[in-house]
């Protein structure tokens, strides 16, 4: 385990040191959040029907959306995609650690290190000037916790299988751009899930990407209560597990058919 949390803590650091980049992604989530908050603020107004949830839970369900943005942003990992278009992957094939832990592991680091240089100051603003709300309770905030931990977890396990896919198609943009909008749509980051129709419900119940989003801040906003947060948190897990029990089964095949050219 001390190798992979020597891998983790050196990419941790690495990915640290793009702040101009957070603080310009930090401007950018807290222009498109304003944007949102006033589209469902309109439709609050202009409606009379009762909704899934109330309008302060969906104000704070944004802020942690947009604080939350790169868990969900999908994209393969652009180191081993320059390693497999020259061929150096061979190296990483024979380092004496599991190839498959490796790439989870800079998979885990890309999505908590970013994140914590945008969220951190994204609460601060938005719970001061920008309406978001404590959690619902003590036990809500643990479980939000508990459920963002696992969202990364699930969020990259899921990267690793699209990483690996680029053993087979090198550029992996088809695979990046078929998920991405689904995962966007699917996991609560546009929408919260509650919105969606009924007949969609159990859809969107069944699919691994509310696990991502939706699940850690109905969590926070008390939408889901403590006492049925079980079958959410071992949603997130048996997920989190199928997925990478998938990636290991894609990588042991493809190493098997990996060719690599030159020398």
């Amino acid at each position: 385990m001390s190798a992979y949390w020597a891998i983790f803590s050196a990419r941790f650091r690495t990915l640290l040191q793009y702040r101009v980049a957070a603080l310009a992604g930090l401007g950018t989530q807290i222009f498109f959040g304003l944007v949102r908050v006033m589209i469902f603020c309109a439709f609050y107004q202009s409606s009379t029907t009762a909704q899934p949830m109330t309008y302060e839970q969906v104000v704070t369900y944004i802020w942690l959306g947009q604080s939350m943005l790169l868990i969900v942003m999908y994209g393969v990992d652009a180191d081993v995609r320059a390693m497999i278009a020259s061929g150096t992957v061979a190296y990483e094939m024979l380092r004496p650690m599991d190839l498959y832990a490796l790439w989870y592991t800079r998979a885990v680091a890309l999505r908590t290190a970013p994140v914590i240089m945008r969220a951190a100051p994204m609460l601060v603003l938005a719970s001061l000037f920008m309406g978001l709300q404590p959690p619902a309770s003590f036990a809500s905030g643990c479980l939000w916790v508990v459920a963002t931990l696992g969202s990364v977890l699930l969020a990259s396990a899921l990267a690793t299988v699209m990483t690996i896919s680029l053993l087979w198609t090198i550029a992996g943009d088809g695979i990046v751009r078929l998920l991405y909008s689904a995962v966007f749509i699917f996991s609560g980051s546009i929408i919260p899930l509650p919105f969606f129709p009924a007949w969609m419900q159990p859809v969107l119940n069944l699919l691994p990407f509310r696990g991502m989003a939706d699940v850690p801040f109905r969590l926070y906003t008390g939408n889901i209560p403590p006492g049925e947060a079980a079958p959410a948190l071992v949603h997130q897990f048996l997920w989190t597990v199928a997925l990478v029990c998938l990636g290991r089964w894609l990588l042991a095949r493809g190493a098997r058919r990996l060719v690599v050219q030159g020398g």
